[in-house]
């Protein structure tokens, strides 16, 4: 299965979720979007086809969101767009794309939704919490 994860190293939710696709046996293309960010027409995509708007892709923790001014709600889809082009670390992250679709991968566990249901062993993230069962069940 290709899939591709628009990744940032330093982010455990990011983290957590590289590790879910390996779990499922898939090595995914693995994009640093802080190092090589996508330009705006897959940015533009990734929003669209993940059924967000551009507001709900901007990261404001740990970024210069209010410094920018980006909680003003007058500013143009267009405008945030400039905004995530221009400093990277406000995509917010990961987004994932499979055959299955596209995710904002916010809780990790959604990249779940877009892969084949081939787990048959447990999945914890890095703090512990389970996401699979040892038989590789989703944990409600």
């Amino acid at each position: 299965m290709d899939v591709t994860i628009y990744h940032n190293p330093m982010c455990g939710t990011s983290r957590n979720t590289l590790a879910i696709i390996r779990h499922a046996g898939i090595e995914p293309t693995v994009v640093d979007y802080l190092q090589t960010p996508p330009s705006r027409e897959t940015l533009e995509r990734l929003i669209a086809a993940a059924g967000l708007s551009v507001r709900e892709a901007v990261r404001e923790k740990g970024t210069p969101y209010g410094e920018l001014g980006l909680g003003d709600l007058s500013l143009s889809d267009e405008q945030l767009i400039d905004a995530m082009i221009a400093h990277p670390i406000l995509i917010n992250r990961p987004f994932v794309v499979s055959p299955k679709g596209t995710r904002l991968c916010r809780p990790s566990e959604a990249v779940l939704d877009i892969l084949p249901n081939t787990f048959t062993s447990a999945f914890a993230k890095e703090d512990g919490e389970k996401v699979l069962d040892a038989e590789g069940r989703r944990v409600v």
